[in-house]
């Protein structure tokens, strides 16, 4: 019996002599690195997006200014001349000066201080009671939910901007830890509601279940497992806040019940310069437009972090 199976008309087999075939390098093969966790894929989505690196260079820009004032003028703003009022803009003074004969430019500048220390301690403080009882409350649920939640809804009914001119008005000595107070006291349910439903959402995932079913700790949990991957929505929604926080101390300095005259800042400078917007005068064109960055940057940035984190905006690049 032949060891060849016979072929049928058209389908013969012809086999190249071996110098006839050259045979070419395999291709690389490319080899998938480790897979990306939660913030590694939201950093490498939020990197790709323009929107975050031009709040970023904003935000940088005026921290930087906040900080280190001198830098960017050598003009003290407390020092005011009357000879020098509403003298126009030059090259020694670039934004000219207000009615008080006070240089704008320094006044622009060093007024960032205060708002950002007011931006940045409000947010601290937001984040400490709201998150830390909003967490608490979604977690362990029961007794303690009922009381955090009603207390909560009682602070959210409070309209913000009715509360801090209430206190700032009873208030005998205004300072910025005050404002920083006021601003964190009426708002922090915000944050408390966030950080319970994401808590929730948390605690009812499978990777919990499997912390439970190996013996770890209720504490041991929250503070492992639950808050590490409850904690992006919270980041998102103080970094709006921030600017809100921003936007609100001006809000009160403009109206005269915010922070001392003593303080340089943004809101009083925006009051001043209205009384000259008749007359023709641009003072209040700079320091609004610094606040008005300074809140837009903040609010790009948490729009920026809420693409990159939220599941449902994130793709695979």
């Amino acid at each position: 019996m032949s060891d060849e199976l016979p072929r049928r008309p058209g389908r013969q087999r012809w086999v190249a002599e071996p110098d006839a075939v050259t045979v070419e390098p395999a291709d690389r093969v490319r080899v998938a690195g480790a897979p990306r966790g939660f913030w590694g894929q939201a950093w490498r989505n939020l990197r790709s997006n323009p929107l975050f690196w031009i709040a970023a260079a904003l935000i940088l820009l005026v921290v930087a200014v906040a900080a280190f004032p001198g830098l960017f003028t050598g003009q003290d703003p407390r020092y005011c001349l009357v000879d020098n009022s509403l003298l126009p803009p030059s090259s020694a003074h670039w934004f000219g000066f207000d009615l008080q004969g006070c240089d704008i430019y320094a006044r622009t500048v060093y007024g960032a201080r205060a708002s950002i220390l007011t931006g940045v301690g409000a947010a601290t403080l937001f984040v400490l009671i709201g998150a830390t009882l909003g967490a608490l409350a979604g977690y362990y649920g029961g007794l303690l939910d009922s009381v955090i939640s009603r207390i909560s809804e009682i602070v959210y009914a409070i309209p913000l901007m009715l509360a801090a001119i209430v206190l700032m008005q009873l208030s005998t000595e205004r300072t910025i830890w005050l404002v920083i107070g006021t601003l964190a006291g009426f708002t922090w349910p915000q944050a408390a509601r966030i950080a319970r439903g994401s808590v929730i959402a948390a605690n009812n995932s499978e990777y919990v279940l499997a912390a439970r079913a190996l013996g770890v700790s209720r504490l041991g949990i929250l503070i492992r497992h639950v808050l590490p991957n409850s904690v992006g929505p919270i980041i998102v929604v103080t970094a709006i806040w921030l600017g809100v926080f921003i936007v609100t101390e001006a809000t009160l300095s403009f109206l005269g019940v915010g922070l001392p005259p003593t303080e340089v800042s943004w809101g009083a400078d925006i009051a001043t310069g209205q009384q000259q917007l008749r007359g023709g005068s641009l003072i209040l064109f700079f320091p609004a437009t610094a606040l008005a960055l300074t809140v837009l940057s903040f609010i790009m940035l948490g729009d920026a972090l809420g693409d990159a984190i939220d599941p449902k905006t994130r793709r695979s690049r």
